[in-house]
């Protein structure tokens, strides 16, 4: 699960998708959105992006990894 907020080697985190602004940009490339859903197939966040509930375990598991 955490792998959706992982960045990979050109900087693209899963849960947002195919915007660039997250990857490249440098006020935005180190912060990840927790969305309230996640595409099952390609992890892209949907829906709110400002839902904390069960996405708070996962800033949990971020920050001890």
């Amino acid at each position: 699960m955490s792998g959706l907020f992982m960045p990979d080697g050109s900087g693209n985190r899963p849960c947002h998708g195919d915007s660039d602004i997250y990857a490249s940009d440098s006020h935005f490339k180190n912060y990840s959105l927790f969305y309230e859903f996640f595409h099952g197939e390609y992890g892209k966040g949907l829906v709110a992006s400002h839902q904390t509930g069960w996405n708070a375990m996962v800033a949990e598991l971020l920050r001890c990894k």
